[in-house]
């Protein structure tokens, strides 16, 4: 390469890592309420999503940040929710619910790709909540409805993760509901085996034994 070319291919790579941040890790915080005395709760009722504040506004978002070069995204996002936000849980690497380009919010009206980010987004189920955490003085926590935090989402993008979130838990929620009734017995067919009476600790063809002795010897 010619010697005049090196300070401006290093000035354009310079820009094109400053222009599009590829290191922006958010997770959506989610967990299932008990049923309590209403066992007729469906798993949308269930569900509630917590979203923080953001600094210097009153909007609401999902946890977010960077992450480190030795962790994963996973480790990323749930550290990520645990400063921000002051709560522990478990992400399912396999279950990534996809990448979003956005732009900053510094750069919402600009029409060139400065302030353009790529982000990754996780779903990741709450085991504990913290009373004090890192960032709680910048962002406060709040539970929401899966409806409410679609009507608290500044940003389509963030709907659409949510959306897909929502699908995601359904679904498998439909393969486990499938996955019971396939192991669940069917009691219209007869077994091979006759249940007992409980006064009885023998197998059928035990007991068929037994009988026929007492009948020989009387």
């Amino acid at each position: 390469m010619a010697a005049f070319l090196k300070p401006l291919m290093a000035g354009l790579i310079g820009a094109s890592k400053e222009t599009l941040s590829f290191n922006n890790l958010k997770c959506i915080p989610y967990r299932l309420k008990e049923f309590g005395e209403d066992c007729s709760m469906d798993l949308e009722s269930r569900l509630e999503v917590l979203m923080i504040s953001s600094p210097n506004r009153h909007d609401f978002v999902f946890p977010k940040g960077g992450w480190e070069n030795d962790e994963t995204e996973c480790e990323a996002a749930r550290r990520e929710a645990m400063e921000e936000a002051g709560v522990i849980g478990e992400i399912d690497e396999k279950q990534q619910l996809g990448e979003w380009e956005f732009r900053s919010k510094s750069s919402q009206n600009s029409c060139s790709l400065e302030g353009a980010c790529k982000g990754v987004m996780y779903a990741m189920k709450v085991t504990k909540e913290l009373n004090s955490w890192p960032e709680q003085a910048t962002h406060n926590r709040k539970w929401l409805s899966v409806r409410k935090a679609l009507e608290l989402c500044r940003y389509d993008w963030m709907r659409d993760a949510l959306n897909r979130f929502v699908r995601a838990l359904l679904e498998e929620e439909e393969k486990g509901m499938k996955r019971e009734a396939v192991a669940l017995p069917n009691v219209s067919e007869k077994s091979e085996h006759s249940i007992l009476p409980t006064n009885c600790f023998t197998k059928p063809s035990e007991a068929k034994c037994i009988d026929n002795t007492i009948s020989s010897l009387c």
